[in-house]
């Protein structure tokens, strides 16, 4: 049966397996181990980065002392390479004992006593993509009791190693698995990534009522070319994807990787500044023990994260690509507000880009503006009001922006004050208005 075949087939599986627990009205935020930590086992050699108990404890303890926790970042996501190569004498899958020697169970616990709740990894198929035991059909039902009894809060449901049968039929079988263990578990579905990602193929509708959040397209490397490549694939079929998002329903553009190795500053402002448009989750993976002022400043700004957790949840869009290498997207937020982002393109130096806010669609009026990084308001603004920004290379500026009479009760707007503490790190050319 072919892939098309598969999904019209699934159409006509009943909606009883609607996962309506009420979770993820807004897009999940906390840390997920792949980016940053891979496969390493080798807990002998490296025990401070190993996939073990040890690293999601220091992860767990970072969330909460560092600030983390009290912006929204509340999930410590275990991916795959954290299970036994055997499952145990009831066929139930089982953590390595060398490297999670207290069990998932006492993990959990431990995380919820920090306020946070735990996430971890399966795979719909006869192995995990790196080769450990995976999750097949017959095994669906015990893997989400395990889960469940474990305390879990969130499942991350790869597909290496299956087809698009075993997927037609699993992931909806694990989501209403999930909803008979009566404990409320977050669902993400690999499911689109593995069927390219976009309709006929996929039936975002019906995966809506299966699965909180779903990844997409392949997974996100640790470069501005993967950054930009996802960001390419997302808006350049922003007009399948975008309708598709919503509370509870969110396209997953991966991982967060501000603070690793392979962004500049400018680059993983634009990182954030363009999940926080996408509503996607703001999961990140990087080591939270050894983060530098600049990182931390952009992943805990607190107005871009307001902007991403908008409860309206509507998907941000790009509306133009110019010539001049210089992109913008738009997204509309609660209270009549919106978010602007200007990215540039270029390699060369900062481009001044003049535009006026009629230019961009928005209505006649008198308009304020935040400036999301700088930390600080841009003055008054008439829709007709031509205005020029400079914008570094591969770099944004990001706004957020209300009608002048709404001023009152624009909720972000109420964080300006506060937010310029998670501002330290200035970029060298601000606007030119």
């Amino acid at each position: 049966m072919g892939a098309l075949a598969a999904t019209q087939l699934l159409g006509l599986i009943s909606l009883s397996v609607t996962l309506d627990n009420g979770l993820l009205k807004t897009p999940p935020m906390g840390w997920m181990a792949w980016e940053r930590f891979r496969c390493d086992v080798d807990c002998r050699d490296d025990p401070e980065n190993c996939i073990s108990e040890g690293l999601f404890r220091d992860m767990a303890d970072r969330l909460v002392e560092d600030g983390w926790k009290e912006l929204g970042y509340e999930y410590v996501i275990i991916d795959d390479c954290w299970m036994s190569m055997l499952r145990d004498k009831q066929g139930r899958l089982q953590p390595e004992p060398s490297r999670f020697p207290s069990g998932i169970d006492k993990l959990a616990r431990y995380i919820h006593d920090h306020g946070l709740k735990l996430g971890i990894y399966a795979d719909m198929g006869t192995h995990t993509c790196m080769g450990f035991p995976g999750t097949t059909l017959e095994k669906i039902e015990i893997d989400a009791q395990t889960f469940a009894s474990w305390g879990v809060d969130y499942l991350k449901f790869d597909g290496c190693y299956s087809n698009p049968v075993d997927q037609m039929l699993g992931y909806p079988l694990m989501s209403k698995a999930l909803n008979a263990t009566g404990r409320p578990m977050a669902y993400s579905c690999s499911w689109p990534a593995y069927l390219g990602g976009l309709p006929p193929y996929v039936n975002y509708s019906l995966l809506g009522e299966i699965c909180h959040l779903w990844r997409n397209y392949y997974d996100i490397q640790d470069s501005w070319d993967s950054v930009l490549g996802i960001v390419d694939w997302f808006f350049n079929n922003q007009d399948e994807l975008q309708p598709a998002a919503g509370p509870g329903r969110w396209n997953d553009p991966d991982m967060l990787i501000i603070g690793n190795f392979g962004l500049s500053v400018d680059q993983a402002r634009s990182q954030m500044a363009l999940w926080a448009m996408m509503a996607a989750p703001l999961i990140m993976s990087n080591d939270l023990r050894n983060m530098d002022n600049s990182a931390r400043a952009i992943l805990q700004n607190r107005v871009a994260i307001a902007i991403n957790q908008d409860p309206m949840g509507i998907q941000g869009r790009r509306l133009l690509q110019e010539k001049s290498h210089i992109e913008v997207y738009w997204r509309p937020l609660s209270n009549s507000a919106s978010a602007l982002v200007f990215l540039s393109r270029r390699t060369d130096m900062p481009y001044l880009y003049h535009t006026s806010l009629a230019k961009l669609n928005y209505e006649a009026g008198n308009y304020e503006a935040y400036d999301v990084f700088m930390g600080s308001m841009v003055k008054r603004l008439n829709a007709t009001t031509d205005f020029t920004i400079s914008v570094n290379p591969s770099g944004v500026v990001m706004w957020y922006i209300y009608p002048e009479q709404s001023k009152k009760t624009a909720t972000i707007h109420q964080h300006h004050k506060e937010a310029s503490q998670f501002h330290k790190a200035k970029p060298e050319h601000h606007n030119v208005l």
